[in-house]
């Protein structure tokens, strides 16, 4: 269980069964394994993650709906370039990316029909639009990401499922490409990839990547007006998803952290 703020949050086993059952060692060494190629090889490891996301939601939206992804409209906050879109197209599901930036839409040389240009502040959507609102490894970039996330909540049906995944600021992956320097702060990890690299990371410390912590998320989930399912650590076998209840070490430990919610009719 997990208490913040006066409210409990605590997660539910049958809401998190068909996944935990992947959730093995093996994965979280072949995940973890791929992040060597973020830099020199997006679409191998963005593919990677792709599918690994795909079947998450999958289980997910089987445990809460009782349905296959046949027919749901999912939507994918900060989409970036496309790299998810064949994996929820092989699954029968309409996908509709959303994000701010067009050069991202563009990056891959990728063309995803009816994507949008817009931002996960204030997502141009009705409210309950979506049968799933899902955002991986985005909260990291947004200057106010838990407007983004009760934002995700209101474009969801009642009924409808929201995942959300970010990278923990004071994990092993929390600086992206300036890490570990991180550690010694965000500015100063900047400036030492630049004199290392002779440019800019992409990822901005202040700009376009901020500090976000396992708290954050934590807390966000005891005020939401969603259903919250579960909170584990993505990239974690089942058996240690326990880190996320303990303070301190969640932040070191968890390196990225899911959010699963059910919107409430």
């Amino acid at each position: 269980m997990l208490k913040a703020e006066g409210k409990s949050v605590t997660g539910r086993g049958r809401a998190a069964a068909r996944f935990a059952r992947r959730a093995t060692l093996r994965r979280s060494l072949r995940l973890l394994g791929s992040f060597r190629h973020e830099q020199t090889d997006p679409a191998h490891f963005y593919g990677g993650i792709a599918a690994d996301s795909a079947e998450m939601i999958a289980d997910f939206y089987a445990d809460v709906s009782g349905r296959a992804l046949n027919g749901a409209v999912i939507l994918d906050v900060g989409g970036g370039p496309g790299y998810f879109a064949d994996e929820f197209a092989g699954a029968g599901a309409r996908y509709i990316p959303v994000e701010p930036d067009p050069s991202e839409l563009h990056a891959a040389g990728l063309s995803i029909p009816g994507a949008v240009r817009g931002s996960g502040m204030a997502l141009p959507f009705r409210d309950g639009a979506v049968d799933i609102c899902f955002s991986s490894n985005v909260a990291e970039h947004v200057p106010d990401p838990w407007l983004m996330a009760d934002e995700m909540v209101r474009v969801t049906r009642p009924g409808g499922l929201i995942v959300l995944s970010y990278t923990v600021w004071l994990g092993p992956f929390g600086g992206h490409e300036t890490g570990p320097w991180h550690y010694l702060g965000g500015e100063y990890a900047a400036r030492r990839y630049r004199r290392k690299h002779g440019r800019e990371p992409k990822n901005r410390f202040g700009e376009s990547m901020f500090a976000v912590r396992a708290v954050d998320g934590v807390r966000w989930a005891t005020r939401t007006s969603a259903d919250v399912r579960t909170l584990f650590p993505r990239y974690h076998p089942r058996w240690a998803w326990w880190l996320v209840r303990i303070p301190l070490v969640r932040e070191l430990l968890v390196s990225n952290l899911v959010i699963v919610a059910t919107k409430r009719a």
